[in-house]
């Protein structure tokens, strides 16, 4: 099966709503011929209807970075998938490596994050990977496993089917440092394989798996000549928007 590419960019705590505009105006016209791969813009909070509005009906997705698992309540500072659909978004990032790290983020609560986004009618990018130490120390499969399990336990197959698993080795994001084509493949097969034991076959050929860590204009098109990567949720080479542009252009399936 020929998975389509998907390519997202996490901004993380960059740009004022005014800056991400400016931003987009010049991004959209850039990607206009890149109809290959589905892109995903994830902007901060404060300027994803701003954004929202700008992208229209484009091929440009939105997607937010981080959703809570209840619908409303006395949650100060988070937001409901409800919020997040009413800004526009059709995509959000769960269990990203910084929220585990810094936020206590945990297999339980990104499972109730993922359960909250499919009924609320967004597309989870639920993130796994190891750090340094746990790769290192041979644990690799073994966290990657508890990752995705954890994250995906209770879920129908017609709903992992549907969302996207990013890959992000904790060691390779914000360090210059990428884990190589065939490392990187190494672990997405892995995955698929975990979900093709869990949830079928047919399911795992049906699941996009993105890479994440150090994603850059020159290594792009060696990670998706891979057999079992489906594309990049990029970071730090988002935020120049001709930079991300040639990204995505040089994302490309082996003919």
């Amino acid at each position: 099966m020929q998975r389509k590419l998907i390519i997202a960019g996490n901004f993380k705590m960059n740009k004022t709503a005014t800056e991400a505009v400016a931003y987009a105006r010049q991004f959209l016209p850039a990607v206009a011929g890149a109809g290959e791969v589905d892109i995903v813009l994830c902007p901060p909070f404060t300027a994803l209807r701003a954004v929202a509005d700008l992208l229209g009906s484009s091929a440009v997705s939105l997607g937010a970075q981080d959703v809570h698992w209840e619908p409303s309540g006395a949650y100060t500072g988070e937001v409901s998938t409800a919020m997040l659909r009413d800004a526009g978004c059709r995509y959000v990032i769960i269990g990203h490596s910084e929220r585990r790290a810094l936020f206590g983020e945990t297999n339980q609560t990104v499972n109730l994050k993922v359960r909250a986004a499919l009924a609320g009618g967004l597309v989870p990018i639920m993130c796994v990977g190891e750090t340094l130490a746990e790769r290192e120390a041979g644990r690799t499969s073994a966290v990657v496993e508890d990752h995705v399990r954890g994250g995906l336990a209770g879920l129908a197959r017609e709903a992992v089917a549907g969302l996207i698993i990013a890959y992000e080795p904790v060691w390779a994001i914000g360090t210059g440092k990428t884990a190589t084509p065939a490392q990187a493949e190494e672990v997405h097969r892995f995955i698929r394989e975990l979900v093709g034991a869990d949830f079928g076959g047919q399911v795992a050929a049906r699941l996009r798996i993105q890479y994440g860590g150090s994603v850059k204009p020159g290594n792009i098109a060696e990670l998706t000549a891979q057999p079992n990567i489906d594309g990049g949720l990029v970071g730090g080479a988002c935020l120049d928007a001709r930079d991300f542009a040639t990204l995505i252009q040089n994302a490309r399936r082996p003919r």
